[in-house]
């Protein structure tokens, strides 16, 4: 075994070689360098790596091992201790030790190298430090309890067979194809099999050329804020909406005009901008339409303005009743919708792969843009895996099954809601998408309540308010896909008992 440490630092500062590598063992023990559980090198590699003779590295273990920090296993060797990385991980997690402790006089070291010295950050990075996400959108339950919150899909209804078949042959005949490198715009294959799916079944008609990949649709977005917003520039974005677009625009040194959304999703306002962020087909959070009018009226204030619209399709993929509406990229006459969609919804979360469609005016910019973050195509695999699997009708196969499946859920879902929770919540309606939004019929501080007492008896919710700009009033989002019927009924039991608790502590 290898080991890097700061000894040379040490050997500065003590006068024999042993008391420096031990104070630079007992400096990465205590800073988690080497965590508890670690095997150390033997005496006689220890003394090899640092120029010791065998009987001062075995007196350098002796001393750590009298001190706690190691403990020695007959016949395995020597590790670092478990316990004495507990009790000291937190502390020196949350402040670094400095890796000079103190010299054999009990003197602090760190003052002879200074204060940590302080590293700026440009504009940019003093945006991304304040825009940062809250940790509580992403929330995490634990393992006990029912949660309504975004999960994914069960991976027990992906055709994993057919994807594992996908794989094998996007890497070619013994492998030949594993080292092969792509473009940054991504795999063309995959780029052709977009373009004939989205002609089929959102009536958009695009070239491959017109398309670029992404390691997800937030990178899509991040990167064209970029290409199209000027720093103290205004963007449009809808207000409840997603909280990515609006850290994109904060980040990228944008002024944010909330747009207002009512139950047919964003209100068309003559803004004074030139970038609009849009969910038509699906509102995000609420799940409103965007009726036709509307659209026609985007496209003319974009036309007006010289201005570019940013039309997010996150997972209108899952509609089991009705005909969608044309996406505006379908009735975009003056090329000037730009066309995100993801698969992390529809194939499994951990395929991190979005694409835009582009107005052919952007698409070598947005190209340099990509390749000045990728030169070459990332998950290569991954994208020519895909193509196959829709060129062989598998993806088709797959969103047929799983719209079925979620439409089953969802409709459970809305009944249940109805039937246990109607004088609590009133859902908006819709035909489509992996989750519910619901308004709070009753006063904020009950919702608070509801919300700890769900938790109390296990069952957890997002609280739809993450999403907005401006304080509103509360509503929740009920994301349903990752569970299964039964999961759903005992979930919304639960939801019930919890009201009923609310209720006989007041």
């Amino acid at each position: 075994m290898e080991l890097t440490l700061p000894y040379d630092q040490y050997l500065a500062l003590h006068r024999y070689k042993y008391l420096a590598l031990y104070h630079a063992l007992r400096a990465a023990i205590l800073e988690g360098t080497l965590p508890g559980g670690t095997r150390l090198p033997s005496t006689r590699r220890l003394a090899e790596l640092y120029n010791l003779s065998r009987g001062s590295a075995s007196q350098v273990y002796e001393m750590l091992l009298a001190d706690g920090y190691v403990q020695g296993e007959t016949g395995r060797g020597t590790f670092v201790s478990e316990d004495i990385f507990a009790a000291t991980h937190q502390e020196t997690h949350e402040q670094p030790l400095s890796p000079f402790i103190t010299n054999e006089g009990g003197a602090s070291e760190a003052a002879e190298y200074g204060e940590p010295a302080h590293l700026p950050l440009s504009a940019w990075g003093k945006r991304l430090a304040v825009a940062s996400a809250p940790a509580r959108i992403y929330e995490d339950f634990g393992g006990e309890v029912i949660d309504f919150s975004s999960k994914g899909m069960q991976m027990v209804h992906f055709p994993y067979s057919e994807w594992k078949s996908a794989l094998a042959y996007a890497g070619g005949k013994g492998g030949t194809l594993l080292e092969s490198a792509g473009p940054p715009q991504g795999d063309e294959g995959l780029r052709r099999a977009i373009a004939a799916h989205l002609r089929i079944t959102r009536g958009i008609r695009a070239e491959a050329g017109q398309i670029v990949l992404f390691s997800g649709s937030m990178q899509g977005i991040v990167l064209l804020t970029q290409l199209l917003l000027d720093p103290g520039a205004p963007a449009v974005a809808e207000d409840p909406g997603f909280h990515g677009i609006r850290r994109a625009v904060e980040v990228t040194g944008g002024v944010l005009i909330p747009g207002t959304v009512d139950e047919s999703g964003l209100v068309p306002e003559d803004w004074n901008a030139r970038l609009l962020f849009v969910t038509p087909s699906r509102q995000f959070p609420t799940g409103a339409v965007l009726p036709l009018e509307r659209r026609r009226a985007l496209l003319d204030w974009a036309q007006r303005h010289h201005a570019v619209i940013l039309e997010d399709d996150y997972d209108s993929e899952f509609r089991w009743t009705g005909r969608p509406i044309e996406p505006l990229k379908a009735l975009d006459r003056g090329d000037r919708v730009i066309y995100i969609g993801s698969f992390s919804n529809t194939m499994f979360a951990g395929l991190r792969l979005g694409y835009a469609v582009l107005p052919q005016p952007l698409a070598g910019p947005a190209v340099a843009a990509k390749a000045l973050y990728e030169p070459l195509a990332a998950g290569l695999l991954e994208q020519r895996a895909l193509a196959r699997f829709m060129n062989t009708g598998g993806y088709r196969r797959h969103l047929r099954r799983m719209t079925r499946i979620y439409g089953e859920r969802g409709r459970a879902f809305r009944a249940l809601l109805a039937s246990q929770l109607g004088g609590l919540f009133e859902p908006l309606p819709g035909d489509a998408g992996l989750h519910v939004y619901a308004r709070w019929l009753g006063r904020a501080e009950a919702f608070e309540a509801f919300r700890a007492a769900a938790l109390r008896r296990g069952a957890g919710f997002r609280d739809a308010g993450l999403y907005r700009v401006a304080p509103g009033a509360p509503a929740a989002c009920f994301y349903f896909s990752h569970l299964d019927l039964p999961s759903i009924k005992e979930g919304m039991r639960r939801l019930k008992q919890a009201w009923d608790d609310v209720q006989n502590a007041t």
